[in-house]
């Protein structure tokens, strides 16, 4: 089993940026895909990006495309979400999860998760 242990996060105004971080821990952090999901009060989580074993695919959400980058460092056991151009709509919850197979856009499928961070985007 996989152990995430998330930083980063906060309060920033809108236009800022922020860096959140995902660190692994346990099983080979190249078993796994990584996806960011977010959730706001009262909403379901949502997908916002995924990357995949070896960082050679990328995917986001349509909301996020062009102001957010996922990474990841394999020697590191990292994963990171750059998000630059921040909006209020952003504020949410934002989770890491970590997906050994299956599909990507659905958070039922991952095997671990993070214990989420608070993103806050507001003026």
């Amino acid at each position: 089993q996989v152990r995430l242990v998330q930083s980063g996060g906060g309060l920033v105004q809108p236009g800022g940026s922020l860096r959140l971080s995902c660190a692994a821990s346990g099983r080979p952090f190249t078993s796994y895909h990584v996806g960011w999901f977010r959730q706001a009060p009262g909403k379901e989580r949502e997908f916002v990006s995924v990357i995949s074993y070896s960082g050679s695919q990328t995917y986001y959400a349509d909301s996020v495309k062009g102001r957010f980058t996922i990474s990841r460092d394999n020697a590191k056991s990292t994963a990171s979400l750059q998000m630059s151009d921040l909006k209020p709509e952003d504020t949410a919850v934002y989770y890491c999860g970590a997906l050994s197979t299956g599909n990507y856009y659905t958070s039922d499928e991952y095997e671990a998760w993070g214990q989420g961070t608070q993103v806050t985007v507001s003026s």
